[in-house]
């Protein structure tokens, strides 16, 4: 019911940035959280960044004060501003979408949608 794209991957040199770009359609309205995650070569995917329907951010302390989450509602679209890059970042980067419903103080998670990844490589 809900589709991502992911865009903007690339190469780039260390030190330098990029922005990525997650276009969602469908059935947006049921989405409250999105997120980028990225996974390296042999590694396990881990959360990169959050941003909340009501705008709040969060980010892995690996990447907080250089990369940015940020949200376009009007265009349906979510991004992530990477300033300062280093070979460790180097991953496929995904989109995530999510929905969170709490009753009865119990949280369900109803939405879980995926974009197939934007590869990032950042040279030394």
């Amino acid at each position: 019911q809900v589709q991502l794209v992911e865009s903007g991957g690339g190469l780039v040199q260390a030190g330098g940035s990029l922005r990525l770009s997650c276009a969602a359609s469908g059935r947006i309205f049921s989405i409250n959280v999105m997120g980028w995650y990225r996974q390296a070569p042999g590694k396990e995917r881990e959360l990169v960044a959050t941003i909340s329907s009501s705008g709040t951010a969060n980010y892995a302390d690996s990447v907080r004060g250089r990369f940015a989450i940020s949200r376009d509602n009007a265009k349906n679209t979510v991004y992530l501003q990477m300033n300062s890059l280093k070979p460790e970042d180097t991953a496929v980067y995904y989109c995530n979408a999510e929905r969170v419903t709490t009753t009865q103080g119990v949280a369900f998670k109803t939405l879980d949608a995926w974009g197939q990844g934007t590869p990032v490589t950042v040279s030394s």
